[in-house]
């Protein structure tokens, strides 16, 4: 595309005459029209074959010559398709706002579907992703939720340090340990459950329950530990998620609302940021409900395999108060229902005169505290 070449006729800015070429965004050749200036109405005029065009100079906006950058192409502000090229760039003085933003008009209506998209997603986020959720959750069979799982740990195993896949500790005699644990567990229960029991040599005081019936250890919470019960209370919070299933749903909604976030976002540096700490909020409003329940259930099975409920404000208290930032436990307890209301529940719920009985010996304790060695 070629334009001719500026006529200036005389010195004054106000004499300023040009040939240039318009695109109308329709039709796909260019048109050669007669530009000048208007005075009067401060206005831009191009006349050509059937064109007669006056833009007022207030309203041109400048965009960059894409090509050799010799050219000089305007637009309307108001305009998105139609451009006049010129040959120099002789007019710029005379163009006061091309580089101007174009002012945004209808404020209302945008700011309106603004609002209108923004509950939508939430919406779909808050209430159809959670629904749908729970739902699917009960079409899962057991083989496809224990599948679901056992994904999920080796996930976990290989994405928390890096690099290297944090192994699984298998000392024997705190295996046994921790099976004789689960056994008075599963005898204090209703309904029996196929429990798949892991401890991974981390040391991220945490613990946390997987689709399919895996409970999960990290070496940095049996360290911590003083006593066995504490191990309990946590043992017996976490199967009371498995118990609700709570994993299985919080996976299909942490799928479901990740996967609406990715469509909104895309994959763009920072992205992977956003979806998480999103995700996070949300987990942390649909998960105080599921959070207390696994705490009444821990307050129903504890006494019947004589611990008391206690042991889990013991484990709140001491590892809340250890200094410095919380551990990860209890960042994830706190994220929930407050945690001094749930130390206060789990002392209220030691039942009227409840002796306790030794959940293991000795030796025993000293093999689970060892189970990483």
């Amino acid at each position: 595309m070629s334009a001719a070449t500026t006529i200036r006729v005389g010195p004054a800015p106000n004499r300023w005459q040009a040939q240039g070429l318009y695109l109308d965004g329709q039709r796909p050749l260019p048109a050669p029209v007669a530009m000048q200036i208007d005075e009067l109405a401060r206005a831009l005029v191009a006349q050509g074959d059937g064109i007669d065009l006056r833009w007022p100079l207030a309203d041109i906006r400048e965009l960059p010559d894409q090509a050799g950058g010799d050219l000089l192409i305007l637009r309307r502000h108001d305009d998105p398709l139609a451009r006049l090229v010129l040959p120099d760039r002789s007019l710029v003085p005379r163009l006061i706002n091309r580089t101007s933003r174009a002012p945004v008009t209808r404020r209302g209506p945008l700011l309106a579907w603004a609002v209108a998209a923004v509950a939508a997603v939430a919406l779909i986020i808050l209430v159809l992703v959670p629904r749908m959720a729970d739902q699917l959750a009960a079409f899962i069979p057991a083989e496809g939720e224990r599948a679901l799982g056992q994904t999920a740990l080796n996930q976990v195993r290989q994405g928390i340090d890096g690099a290297s896949v944090v192994r699984l500790c298998e000392a024997p005699a705190g295996l046994a340990a921790l099976r004789e644990m689960e056994t008075r567990l599963e005898a204090a229960m209703d309904e029996p459950l196929d429990l798949s029991i892991h401890v991974l040599d981390h040391g991220m005081v945490n613990a946390f329950a997987l689709p399919g019936g895996f409970v999960v250890f990290f070496r940095g919470l049996i360290d911590k530990a003083t006593e066995p019960e504490q191990i309990a209370a946590v043992f017996a919070h976490e199967v009371g998620h498995v118990v609700s299933r709570d994993p299985t749903r919080h996976a299909l909604r942490s799928a479901g609302s990740i996967g609406v976030l990715g469509l909104l976002f895309g994959d763009f540096a920072g992205g992977t940021i956003v979806l998480f700490l999103t995700e996070q909020l949300i987990n942390a409003k649909y998960s105080q409900g599921a959070e207390a329940q696994a705490d009444r259930f821990a307050f129903e099975v504890l006494p019947r395999m004589g611990v008391s409920p206690a042991a889990l404000a013991d484990m709140f208290e001491r590892f809340g108060t250890s200094g410095g930032e919380p551990p990860a436990i209890v960042r994830h307890f706190l994220s929930h229902p407050a945690l001094g209301d749930r130390i206060e529940a789990a002392r209220e719920a030691v039942p009227a005169g409840f002796e306790a009985r030794p959940l293991m010996s000795e030796t025993e304790w000293k093999a689970l505290k060892s189970v990483c060695k």
